[in-house]
């Protein structure tokens, strides 16, 4: 796997066309979406990538996920379809949804169509479903595996507990293990490191964290704000604002000033020193900021530099897992 995979979420089609060429020509070789981003559009613009390109399939690893439903119509907006099983039943979703045996594959099948692809390489759990059995969820996995449809199988922003017990019953019962964890974990937002990162280390399975800047928190000083920052409720869902956090930042901006680099390598080169962090999934409407992310690679901080930057953290509320 490539040091950074990069998320195909919400591009319109030139835009991702252009992105996901620019990606694969900086050396990254994983494409991670999900059927849910911008309503199938990710995976289709991925697809026309990969056949446009003629990106070579036995080079490239695709990521796609599996759990939220798919609107019937395409958007460039991201957003996807939630609500209760009720009010998603009651606009139509039946079935469409959640772990169940006969989403996963009817989710799989959808996915490769829109990918033009015969399988990908990891599919991912989008979230934890507490109503299907963990034994039905991890069976119809094993098959999608069986069936040639995916390769490997991978889960994502979920509370240890429940990553153990599917990892256990999938181990147990000799059936596909998970090799990746995508979960939220950033200089900001570090809970992780309480029972998942400890978890994914006794597994031997590795963490692809999302969102390695803290929804490009990380990637600017405290007196900037962007457009995105205004608009997108993920952040005003998650935005604390504390001291700690506040202090954190300042840190990241004092290390890159003094270092001649971004804030944004400074950030991404923290995540690669954490284990058992394969690689970071990084996300964005910009050429000039993806080769400037990219350069994080490059970026090796001491000791020294790792605990200043960690030391103002302070323990906050699990976010990231709805």
């Amino acid at each position: 796997m490539s040091n950074t995979p990069t998320k195909t979420m919400t591009y319109t089609r030139l835009e991702g066309l252009k992105h996901i060429k620019a990606a694969y020509d900086a050396g990254i070789q994983t494409f991670d979406t999900a059927n849910a981003y911008s309503n199938g559009l990710s995976e289709t613009i991925l697809g026309k990538a990969i056949e446009k390109f003629n990106l070579p399939r036995d080079e490239i690893v695709v990521m796609t996920k599996v759990y939220f439903p798919v609107a019937k119509e395409q958007t460039t907006s991201g957003t996807a379809l939630l609500g209760t099983d009720t009010e998603l039943e009651a606009k139509g979703y039946v079935n469409q949804f959640g772990l169940s045996r006969k989403n996963i594959f009817e989710s799989v099948k959808r996915s490769l169509e829109r990918l033009q692809l015969d399988y990908v390489d990891v599919l991912q759990c989008h979230r934890f479903d507490y109503n299907t059995p963990i034994a039905e969820t991890m069976q119809a996995l094993h098959d999608v595996v069986q069936a040639g449809y995916a390769r490997y199988i991978g889960m994502s922003s979920c509370y240890a507990y429940q990553f153990q017990a599917m990892q256990n019953y999938a181990i147990s019962n000799k059936l596909t293990p998970f090799i990746s964890m995508q979960n939220y974990y950033n200089l900001i937002y570090r809970e992780e490191e309480r029972e998942m990162m400890p978890t994914l280390k006794m597994f031997g399975v590795g963490s692809i964290p999302w969102s390695p800047l803290g929804r490009g928190r990380l990637a600017r000083p405290l007196s900037q704000q962007t457009a995105r920052e205004s608009k997108d409720s993920w952040i005003a869902v998650s935005k604390t604002q504390t001291d700690a956090e506040n202090a954190i930042i300042n840190r990241v901006e004092a290390l890159a000033a003094a270092k001649g680099i971004s804030m944004a390598q400074i950030s991404v080169a923290w995540m690669l020193s954490k284990d058992p962090v394969a690689a970071p999934i990084v996300g964005t409407t910009s050429l000039k900021n993806l080769e400037d992310i990219l350069g994080g690679i490059h970026v090796k901080l001491t000791g020294e530099e790792i605990k200043s930057l960690e030391e103002p953290y302070q323990a906050q509320a699990i976010i990231g897992h709805w």
